[in-house]
């Protein structure tokens, strides 16, 4: 009989011989299967099969590393010089929070960027453009995606006032967008007729 995962968390082994075997379908997966996981929110944590060591770590960064090799780079090369240059560097442990936050931050501003953005080039030479690079901000985003019914960060406090004032500069800063952008757009027209 099979044994019911309790905790929504899928149990992945990894074998020495590299191959991955997910314990809720009894089936061999690839890398690819997890980043499938990931986009979709699944959680799961990747054990040695011998040792039963967690390197859940490990193959995410792997699984990246797979991703930055396919020719669309997500990662600057100034962000990664900026990232190793910190290992050993006694603010070293404040990075994960840090990176962990400001993708945080970067998901709930993703639907009113979104919104800014396609009211913006809504009907012009510039929508079927801006869809494609919304298509690849929700790709970005997704990978940052907190994880479905695994371990859960700490909940969130109530907003401080810097964070409701940075809320207000938030809400200028898209109306300054959405200014720009019209200027651009009559420009645009401008040209085309």
């Amino acid at each position: 009989m099979k044994k019911q995962n309790t905790t929504g968390i899928v149990t992945i082994k990894k074998y020495a011989n590299r191959r991955l075997y997910n314990t809720e379908t009894s089936s061999y997966i690839t890398l690819e299967h997890l980043a499938t996981m990931t986009r979709e929110g699944r959680d799961f944590k990747v054990v040695d099969a011998k040792t039963d060591e967690d390197i859940t770590h490990n193959v995410l960064t792997q699984i990246i590393m797979e991703e930055e090799s396919r020719g669309e780079a997500m990662l600057p090369v100034s962000f990664l010089r900026q990232l190793i240059s910190m290992y050993g560097d006694s603010m070293q442990g404040m990075v994960p929070g840090y990176l962990a936050e400001s993708m945080d931050n970067f998901r709930r501003n993703q639907d009113q960027f979104r919104s800014a953005v396609e009211g913006a080039f809504a009907q012009t030479p510039f929508a079927e453009l801006a869809k494609r690079n919304l298509a690849m901000f929700d790709a970005a985003a997704s990978a940052f995606k907190p994880p479905v019914g695994g371990v859960a960060s700490a909940p969130a406090a109530a907003p401080t006032p810097a964070e409701t004032t940075a809320s207000a500069s938030k809400d200028d800063e898209i109306a300054a967008l959405k200014a720009t952008l019209a200027q651009l757009q009559a420009k645009v027209d401008k040209l085309v007729s």
